[in-house]
């Protein structure tokens, strides 16, 4: 058995995805195969690419599924490993990165997910995030986004949920979660899975000394373009609709209908009017949809609700974040 897959998703990224499979080169754990799922980007793959990396799986779509469709289609192919590691061809990995992870895996076997430290790419300085935190509103974002690496705790710790840009998991638990939400196309779809897993009694461990450097949105045209605007506001939406367990639910609804008339309000001052309401009217549309698959999500939630109220971030983001 492999003991490890990594699933590279790759979309117009041929050059950043060169670097990533030379840091991959370098690992000092050497149990782990590699699938690249290309989708349909505008160039083929340079020939020279296939040449230098034979030891990678390259798979190529018709069409463009999404990060959510792909990698779900990856996992799919990975029944020969216990562990899947979904890493972003602009996450360039230390070479102790998947070490560091699978050794988290034996010293802390009780979680089923072991998220990175991921830097900013180009700035060693900075954190580009320590995992991902959801908020009671349904706003989330990745903790230490921007601050300083010496001001950042050091020590594994549980968080809510890993940012798939570079995150280590048991395959079995993705499937019996039932992977990514496909509807969510891009954005917002790693921490959706996170959610499911933490009302299935999942937890996720932190393993600050796996390290990978993160360029971010480096094909989706930065985190504050239409596309990322767009998939981001809507998901969020759809996440909280999903997964926020019973009377959490309707407790914290008036919350979360303030955040996204505060994000039409805030990114139509800043020129985004069009698109973030598109974003939002796309959410409503959706709700019916997404209120069937909660049925069948909180029907399965294993945890009680004061379990996921103890894990959702509950500072007065407008002032702290």
């Amino acid at each position: 058995m492999s003991h490890c897959s990594i699933i590279i998703i790759n979309w117009n990224s041929w050059d950043i995805l060169t670097k990533c499979l030379e840091k991959l080169e370098s690992q000092t754990y050497k149990h782990f195969k590699v699938l690249v799922v290309d989708n349909a980007s505008n160039q083929p793959v340079p020939g020279q690419l296939l040449l230098s990396y034979p030891w990678a799986t390259f798979i190529h779509n018709q069409t463009n599924v999404g990060f959510a469709s792909a990698n779900n289609q990856a996992i799919t192919l990975t029944a020969d490993s216990e562990w899947v590691a979904l890493l972003n061809p602009d996450a360039f990995p230390e070479p102790d990165w998947l070490e560091q992870l699978m050794a988290a895996v034996t010293t802390n076997p009780n979680y089923s997910s072991y998220a990175s430290r991921q830097m900013m790419d180009g700035d060693f300085s900075l954190l580009d995030g320590n995992g991902d935190i959801y908020h009671i509103s349904g706003l989330v974002w990745r903790d230490g986004h921007g601050q300083r690496v010496e001001e950042a705790m050091d020590q594994s710790r549980e968080i809510f949920s890993p940012c798939a840009a570079a995150v280590l998991s048991r395959r079995e638990v993705i499937l019996l979660a039932g992977g990514f939400d496909e509807d969510f196309f891009c954005y917002v779809e790693d921490v959706d899975l996170g959610f499911r897993l933490q009302l299935l009694g999942h937890r996720c461990l932190l393993v600050p000394k796996a390290v990978i450097h993160h360029i971010g949105s480096a094909t989706s045209g930065g985190t504050h373009s239409d596309f990322s605007l767009y998939h981001g506001h809507r998901n969020l939406v759809w996440s909280f609709i999903k997964n926020m367990p019973g009377s959490l639910f309707w407790a914290l609804l008036p919350i979360h209908l303030a955040l996204n008339l505060t994000s039409i309000v805030y990114f139509s001052l800043h020129g985004h009017g069009k698109v973030i309401c598109a974003a939002k009217w796309a959410a409503l549309k959706g709700v019916p949809k997404m209120w069937r698959k909660r049925r069948k999500i909180q029907s399965e939630r294993s945890v009680s609700v004061m379990a996921i109220w103890n894990v959702l971030d509950k500072r007065f983001w407008l002032a702290e974040k």
